[in-house]
Parts: C-alpha cells; sequence; structure tokens
C-alpha cells in the first residue's frame, strides 16, 4: 500500500551558458594548467541534462521520510486524499501547500472548491490514510469518521491536529497542481505523536 501520489516532478533548470571573459596578461584561465592539480567539482564531473529517470527520482522520496495528512473537499459528495506533500509556506499570514495530482478523482473538485480541509493524522490512524490512498475506496464510508465543518468543509475526527483553508492559488507543476491555501479555522487538540510515510510505507515515530 502506497500513499497517492502527491508530487510532481520540478524541471532541472537550463544550464546557463557564460560569454568568455578576457583575462589579464599572465593571469591563468580557468582550465589552464594552473589548475592542473585542482580537482574536479562534483558540478564539473558529469554534463548537466533536463531529463531525469522518474523511477531514480521516486526512489529518492522514498528515502524522504513525510508526515501524513488528507485533505479533504465539499461537494456533491465530499472527496479526499492521502497526501505527504503538506508544507507551511508562511505564518503570516498562515499558508501552507499541498500538491495533487490531476489525474486523481479528487482534483477535479479541488479545482473548483473555495475551502479545503487539512488534516495531521496520528501514528494510530494509518488505516484511514490507507482508506484516502486507496484508489476506488468509499473513502467517507465507515468506519471514517467525519462531520461538516466551517465553510462545509468536511472535517475528520480523532485527527492529530486540523485546519480549514481557503485556496489562494493553484499552480502548474507537471502532472500535478501546487495548491496555496490560507488558514481561516483550526486546532491542534488531538494525539500528539504523528503518522509518518517512509520506504513506501506508514511507519510510526521512533525515539
Amino acid at each position: 500500500m502506497t500513499a497517492s501520489p502527491d508530487f510532481g516532478t520540478p524541471a532541472s533548470p537550463a544550464p546557463t551558458q557564460l560569454p568568455a571573459a578576457p583575462y589579464p596578461a599572465g593571469a591563468a584561465s580557468p582550465g589552464s594548467a594552473a589548475d592542473a592539480g585542482s580537482p574536479p567539482s562534483a558540478c564539473s564531473a558529469a554534463p548537466v541534462s533536463d531529463a531525469f529517470d522518474t523511477t531514480a527520482f521516486r526512489s529518492v522520496f522514498r528515502r524522504h521520510a513525510a508526515g501524513v495528512a488528507v485533505i479533504t473537499a465539499p461537494g456533491a459528495r465530499p472527496v479526499g486524499f492521502t497526501a505527504t506533500s503538506l508544507t507551511s509556506v508562511s505564518a503570516e499570514p498562515p499558508m501552507v501547500s499541498f500538491g495533487i495530482s490531476t489525474t486523481g478523482s479528487t482534483w477535479p473538485t479541488v479545482a473548483d472548491v473555495a475551502y479545503v480541509g487539512i488534516h495531521i493524522l496520528g501514528e494510530h490512524q494509518e488505516d484511514l490514510a490507507a482508506t484516502f490512498a486507496r484508489s476506488g475506496a468509499d473513502r467517507f464510508a465507515p468506519p471514517t469518521a467525519w462531520g461538516p465543518g466551517p465553510y462545509g468543509v468536511p472535517l475528520l475526527e480523532d485527527v492529530s491536529a486540523w485546519l480549514v483553508a481557503r485556496v489562494v492559488a493553484r499552480i502548474p507543476a507537471g502532472d500535478h497542481r501546487v495548491v496555496i491555501a490560507q488558514a481561516v479555522a483550526g486546532a491542534p487538540d488531538g494525539p500528539a505523536r504523528p503518522l509518518l510515510y517512509h520506504q513506501g510505507r506508514f511507519n510510526a515515530l521512533r525515539h
């Protein structure tokens, strides 16, 4: 079981071509014999390319332990998905960001809503995280416990913390969108120990 994919592949910047610069007479230019004893830098060891294998990219991020959140949105039927890309962006005003796949079933609703719910999951909620990551699941059916919150946003119960946030931007990023939202309500009242996602599975925090 893996969490719903929730990050886009950033494009690598194109290499910059610097114009040749004149050097004073007698001065050694970069790459001249005067530099022969200097070890090559890591940046110059291999040519830069915009192409990068997506399998390798995913493998890199499998080693990155991340907190687990569930994003919800109101609609004719509530929608939600498991995300590991939630990030605090700003404290003044309080803003967050998260990534969402444009090919997922949740995107058409999130693309239009004004407000979303953001839930930080506790270590006891691995099953809930798996439910909201599972394609085709009825994510709000029992045993999922939830109710309507501010602005009609579906709020999950017994989470570590929650926010309701107003969407202010949806930024294209590869096959995803980065959603920026400003918090308008929330509370950190639940269990404090977080659920983590690492190496393709959910984990508890270990000391």
